[in-house]
C-alpha cells in the first residue's frame, strides 16, 4: 500500500543513544520530504520531515495521523507542527507522494497496529 524507503530503528533500554552516522546520513536524505513513522504505540504519522536531533528526536510539519480502522475508512487527524519523540520511533520511511495521493483513504479498511513489544 505504501511505498516507502524504511529506515529501522533499534529499541532503545534505558537512557539516550547518539545515532549511529549511517543512520544520520539516511535520516539526513529524509529532510523537507514527505515521510511516514510509525510509532512504538502503533499509530501512523505522516509529514514533511524538517530536522532531528542526536536521539531521533522528530520535527514533522504539515503533520497528520492516520488512524486505521475495520469499520470505517482511514480517518486523518491534523496534527500542524508536530515533534515525535526518539525513543517513541519505531520506523520511518519516504512516502512515495505520487501513490500516496491516489490513494483513496475513505474506502481502506484495516485493523489499527499494535504497539511494539520488546
Amino acid at each position: 500500500m505504501f511505498h516507502m524507503r524504511e529506515v529501522k530503528l533499534c529499541s532503545r533500554t534505558g537512557g539516550y543513544k547518539r545515532v549511529p552516522a549511517e543512520m544520520s546520513t539516511a535520516l539526513e536524505s529524509y529532510i523537507n520530504r514527505t515521510v511516514a513513522i510509525i510509532t512504538s504505540d502503533g499509530r501512523m504519522i505522516v509529514g514533511t520531515l524538517k530536522g532531528f536531533d542526536q536521539t531521533i528526536n522528530l520535527i514533522l510539519d504539515e503533520s497528520h495521523e492516520r488512524v486505521f480502522s475495520s469499520s470505517q475508512g482511514v480517518e486523518q487527524v491534523v496534527l500542524g507542527l508536530y515533534i515525535v519523540r526518539g525513543d517513541n520511533v519505531a520506523v520511518i520511511g519516504e512516502i512515495d507522494e505520487e501513490t500516496d495521493s491516489a490513494l483513496d483513504l475513505g474506502n481502506i479498511r484495516a485493523e489499527p497496529l499494535n504497539s511494539v513489544a520488546h
